[in-house]
């Protein structure tokens, strides 16, 4: 499945509207939040650190 990824001015209602329709269709899938990380737990990518330095130091390897 691809991944299209739309930057639009929110403020503008046609706009708003617009992107609102399309998704109305029922053609595209939207991941809420929850969806996401739990995909990210499936797929292990998950890590966990005792304190900000080892975090840090993790994240420096």
């Amino acid at each position: 499945m691809a991944i299209i990824t739309l930057k639009y001015d929110a403020r503008n209602p046609k706009a708003k509207k617009a992107i609102d329709d399309i998704l109305s269709l029922g053609l595209f899938e939207q991941k809420t939040g929850l969806d996401e990380a739990l995909e990210d737990v499936e797929h292990g990518r998950i890590y966990s650190a005792k304190n900000a330095n080892d975090l840090i130091r993790q994240c420096s390897l």
